[in-house]
């Protein structure tokens, strides 16, 4: 149940009782979390740590913090799944979120049709077909130690 109407401060209020793949890595201005409903281990997104809606109003440091994770978050992606690419994208339509940014690698021998903006096929699955809570939370670990 949320509090505020904002699914990502609602969890934010709840940091330090998050799971490993809800803190991922963070720092004053932003938190890695593992997305959920998808059906691809590593699809993580980038959330500011403030209530904001729009690119537009984040302060300076907040923009600055911004590139510096992308493409941290690349890099560790590249090594701990053997990623060759990393699609980063912002569309902020969501209703109960507030403004985030995907992060998800491409794996070799992904299908043609998931490649580009095909890749969001892989997100929204049911139960049944996205990456459990267990293994999400093992990579997490793995993703922290390596950007700590």
């Amino acid at each position: 149940m949320t509090t505020t109407g904002c699914y990502t401060c609602d969890r934010e209020a709840e940091f330090d009782q998050l799971p490993p793949r809800e803190r991922i890595a963070y720092d004053e201005h932003w938190r890695v979390v593992h997305a959920t409903g998808s059906g691809l281990l590593g699809w993580l997104v980038l959330v500011p740590r403030r209530h904001v809606m729009e690119l537009a109003e984040l302060t300076d440091a907040e923009a600055a913090g911004l590139g510096a994770w992308q493409v941290r978050l690349a890099r560790v992606l590249a090594v701990e799944l053997d990623a060759p690419k990393t699609y980063v994208a912002e569309f902020g339509e969501a209703p109960g979120y507030h403004l985030h940014f995907h992060v998800a690698p491409r794996p070799r021998g992904l299908d043609q049709s998931l490649r580009g903006p095909g890749i969001f096929g892989l997100l929204g699955r049911g139960d049944d077909e996205q990456v459990g809570a267990a293994a999400r939370d093992e990579l997490a670990k793995r993703l922290a130690a390596r950007l700590s």
